[in-house]
């Protein structure tokens, strides 16, 4: 069993908007944890959790000098300098002492391979994610997507629009009793099975490494999706966007998909071929696509996703909610603990795949 050792001189530092009542909370920890914590010199936030701030925001001179200053003092960082890459970049040249950084994202490691920091490097300075804080507001988000698919809200409001009552009703599909397929049972995943489970959808999915899980059967890596597909209703991906996952879902996988399937993607966007998509709409494998992510963010005003009348777009904002900063808060507060008891640290990015 781990035992909490005083740290000796132990520093933490705030590098991204956090209230303060978060950041009491960190230095609740240990007596010994000293937080360096200067809001002022942090982007306001326009919504809860907008760790970058305020793009208006601008430090003076002297103010930017006392935020690297701050940070350079640090052997913890809680988020990325500036919440970008190159503050990463930069601060890890900078501050040799720097041990450990809790990224903000649930998929840092796009971020970790954009900064360009090599493997000593990377070996050096332990960066954690915050996966697993966002995975209740994916899931509930995946749940919408197979909800509006099934009982087609995307017509109905057209037809509001439109004020237009239809001469024929039409059924709508029963959620309870479909087949749900889960590409990445991560803790994502899981936790969006556990959701349709409840609302009495049989569960099967992949896993990079397969294994039993409860209440989902049967369990395959990537390579067993097709065979999966062939008797889905729905299909949600939560996969991460590595070398091993691009473009995953081509022609291929989308044609192995039965007519009217409903997609949801809250993974990545490179994950998805996204003309392979629009060709499974207009064929009728997929009836219904509720995306979240996309190959190109922004997404471009001349991509036909934007228009596509049985595709709901959303701008990456399933994963947001009020109550963000205070679960990344608690999960840094926990993984706090761990450090310093010398275990190892959860959700760290792999420095060679960056998943």
């Amino acid at each position: 069993m781990m035992t909490t050792m005083p740290p000796k001189d132990l520093t933490v530092a705030i590098a991204v908007p956090l209230e303060a009542e978060y950041v009491d909370r960190i230095r609740a920890v240990h007596p010994g944890v000293n937080v360096l914590y200067e809001p002022e010199l942090l982007p306001p936030e326009r919504y809860p959790a907008d760790h970058g701030g305020d793009p208006a925001f601008q430090r003076t001179a002297a103010q930017e000098g006392r935020y690297w200053a701050m940070l350079r003092a640090a052997d913890v960082l809680y988020g990325f300098p500036n919440e970008s890459p190159a503050g990463l970049a930069a601060i890890a040249d900078g501050n040799q002492r720097l041990q450990w950084v809790q990224a903000m994202a649930a998929g840092a490691g796009g971020a970790v391979k954009a900064s360009g920091l090599d493997t000593t490097t990377l070996q050096r300075i332990k960066i954690t994610t915050s996966a697993g804080v966002h995975a209740l507001p994916l899931a509930e988000f995946a749940m919408l997507g197979i909800l509006n698919g099934f009982k087609r809200t995307g017509e109905l409001a057209a037809d509001q629009q439109a004020k237009r009552w239809p001469p024929l009703r039409t059924p709508t599909r029963l959620v309870n009793g479909s087949r749900l397929v889960i590409a990445g049972l991560g803790e994502i995943g899981v936790e969006t099975a556990r959701l349709a489970r409840a609302l009495g959808m049989t569960v099967s999915g992949t896993k990079r490494s397969v294994e039993p899980l409860e209440g989902i059967e049967p369990v395959a890596d990537n390579n067993g999706l097709p065979e999966l597909l062939a008797s889905a209703d729905a299909v949600v991906n939560t996969l991460p966007g590595t070398s091993n996952t691009e473009r995953l879902f081509s022609r291929r996988i989308f044609g192995a998909m039965k007519p009217g399937t409903v997609f949801v993607n809250v993974g990545r966007g490179s994950v998805v071929d996204e003309d392979a998509l629009l060709e499974a709409l207009d064929n009728g494998r997929v009836s219904y696509a509720c995306l979240d992510v996309f190959a190109v963010e922004p997404l471009p005003a001349g991509s036909p996703l934007w228009e596509h009348p049985n595709i709901l777009v959303s701008p990456h904002t399933s994963a947001l909610s009020t109550a963000e900063n205070r679960l990344i808060a608690e999960r840094f507060t926990d993984n706090l603990r761990i450090f310093l008891a010398g275990g190892e640290l959860p959700h760290q990015v792999d420095p060679l795949h960056f998943y």
